[in-house]
């Protein structure tokens, strides 16, 4: 396996974003919304985690497919699965973080292998590890990038809004964080979808172009200069031919 591309990675995660963003807003608030609701937030949330594996696909997302029965069949195995890799993590950071931060990215994709190969707990588990291996840190690495540069604009909004002692100014704020962090989710799920596809297609993405985002016009190149044409060289004149030499009088 390749070492993936981190730039390359979240270019294409950006461009799969952008294709589902408003289907993965609504599906995201839909999730929210019910998550309240006992049994029916077990089947929505084991839909949820299969989301990277439907957009790997290129698949448009339905955000009603979350409510789909047939994700709350094997809930036990699942609840299985969250246990096992729950308390595993768990120790992992009891014994120093590093070792819970390591785990948590090698078995970062056990729910999306549960759902989309119908593996068994175990057999997830072991075949993320197998995935991640030697590509951990650069998935941590396009995850994080991603997320922090998300964190970034919300702070700096935050100061903005948050100047004084305006009420109307921190709604404003406040809305505009709820804004960006519903944003968030349609990138982090392409970024995700983008390192699904290329681990288990084993085709690593060397470069991406960037995505067309909605209310940014990109920058367009300038168009090449066309070469003046070159001017002919005069060619030599040929020497005139000499004429025939009258024969003499003898």
């Amino acid at each position: 396996m390749k070492k993936l591309n981190i730039v390359a990675t979240i270019k294409d995660g950006l461009a799969i974003g952008m294709i589902n963003f408003l289907s993965l807003v609504l599906t995201a608030v839909l999730y929210v919304v019910t998550i309240w609701i006992p049994y029916l937030n077990v089947g929505t949330t084991i839909a949820m985690a299969s989301l990277p594996a439907e957009l790997a696909k290129g698949n448009v997302v339905n955000p009603l497919f979350i409510f789909d029965g047939k994700y709350r069949k094997n809930m036990g195995e699942f609840f299985i699965l969250m246990a096992l890799m729950g308390g595993a993590i768990g120790v992992g950071f009891f014994f120093g973080i590093i070792p819970g931060i390591v785990l948590s990215i090698a078995w970062s994709f056990a729910a999306v292998l549960f759902v989309d190969k119908n593996r068994n707990a175990l057999e997830a588990l072991r075949e993320s590890n197998e995935l991640t291996y030697g590509n951990k840190w650069r998935i941590f690495g396009a995850e994080f990038l991603v997320i922090l540069a998300m964190e970034i604009v919300m702070a700096i909004l935050g100061a903005i809004f948050g100047i004084g002692d305006v009420s109307f100014l921190k709604a404003i704020g406040t809305i505009i964080n709820i804004a960006i962090a519903l944003c968030i989710v349609p990138i982090v799920y392409g970024v995700e979808a983008s390192i699904y596809k290329q681990l288990t297609s084993g085709e690593v993405i060397e470069d991406a172009p960037m995505p067309n985002i909605p209310g940014v016009t990109p920058k367009a190149e300038p168009a090449p200069t066309p070469e003046a044409p070159k001017a002919e060289e005069p060619k030599a004149e040929e020497p005139a031919a000499e004429a025939p030499k009258a024969p003499k009088a003898e």
